[in-house]
């Protein structure tokens, strides 16, 4: 495998990363209250991004293929958990509308522990099996037909560090303390829009997953 397609797969790995998705907007919710917290939901996603890698790697998008059923169950179990996310985030919006936060600490313990978030993070990240499709589709057409287990592992290790990375950056960028005062105010409507997001996605999803089936 070449170099300049390693690279080539880890730059479309980054364009995909940074897509409007679940992953990127819980980020983003964590991140203009606690950069803590921002991070510890990063660091779950990407918990959640190295298992589909490797999945992906080592042939698990052949599996998934081969049994449309079993993607089609993931979908649907993983659509209905990010209904559930969305509406505790609209719940949580509009509590906060009815009692806003004093300051911004008291907006991140509103965010429960860093332990919970990361579960949060992971849970997410995957609740999305269609995940492995897209890196399949990725990185198939780069990787040579029996690769040497350093590189399968350096592939998925890379792709998942870059990624992490990336999340890391978004966090700290949208944590910092200038942009986090101006968006304190709008901490409700940012959770009842998160809420919306995941709602609408969670229901795109078990309906693609009935539709599967």
């Amino acid at each position: 495998m070449s170099w300049s397609a390693f690279a080539a797969i880890l730059l479309m790995n980054l364009v995909g990363a940074a897509a409007p998705g679940p992953d990127i907007v819980l980020v983003t919710r964590y991140a203009t209250r606690s950069r803590r917290h921002a991070i510890a939901a990063a660091t779950g996603i990407q918990v959640g991004v190295l298992f589909w890698c490797t999945l992906t790697v080592f042939g698990a998008a052949a599996l998934l293929t081969a049994f449309p059923g079993v993607l089609s169950l993931i979908q649907v179990i993983g659509g209905c958990f990010l209904v559930f996310m969305g509406v505790l985030s609209i719940r949580s919006g509009l509590e906060l509308r009815k009692q806003p936060p004093v300051d911004e600490e008291e907006a991140a313990a509103r965010l429960g522990s860093v332990g919970k978030v990361f579960r949060t993070g992971l849970a997410t990240n995957l609740s999305n099996p269609k995940i492995v499709l897209f890196l399949a589709a990725m990185v198939a057409p780069l990787l040579p037909p029996h690769p040497p287990v350093w590189v399968s592992v350096a592939l998925v290790l890379s792709l998942s560090l870059s990624s992490y990375l990336l999340f890391v950056f978004l966090s700290t960028v949208i944590s910092t303390r200038a942009i986090r005062r101006r968006l304190l105010a709008a901490g409700p409507w940012i959770d009842i829009a998160s809420g919306v997001f995941f709602v609408v996605a969670g229901c795109a999803l078990v309906w693609a997953g009935i539709q599967a089936t």
